[in-house]
């Protein structure tokens, strides 16, 4: 049974940073895509950051330069450093597997079969 579990969220000024991490459970090779959502409130879910099975990395457009996604297999853990926070960026932070693919290809939250409970973001 595969369980993720986030945790590194917190409040912060604008300008700073946060690194958010995902412990991975339950899964005993590490050939699969991994992901980064966020939802504020009122909003749908979007993607934030995506990295395949090879450690290629996918950021969406509104934190391209800001956002850094990587992964640590020893540990099976995956990572987000957030720099230059910005008040937009405040949301509850998923991350994501998808089991069945090493790359990653789309955004579609259908695709991924496991999700972490969240960890919340705020900045101010």
């Amino acid at each position: 049974h595969v369980q993720l579990v986030e945790s590194g969220g917190g409040s912060v000024q604008a300008g700073g940073s946060l690194r958010l991490s995902c412990a991975v459970s339950g899964r005993t090779d590490n050939s699969y895509c991994m992901a980064w959502f966020r939802q504020a409130p009122g909003k749908e879910r979007e993607g934030v950051a995506r990295i395949t099975a090879q450690g290629n990395t996918v950021p969406a457009v509104a934190v391209k330069g800001r956002f850094t996604i990587s992964r640590d297999d020893a540990k099976n853990t995956l990572y987000l450093q957030m720099n230059s926070l910005k008040p937009e960026d405040t949301a509850m932070y998923y991350c994501a597997v998808d089991l069945t693919h090493s790359s990653c290809y789309t955004w579609n939250t259908a695709t991924y079969q496991h999700w972490g409970q969240g960890t919340q973001v705020t900045v101010s």
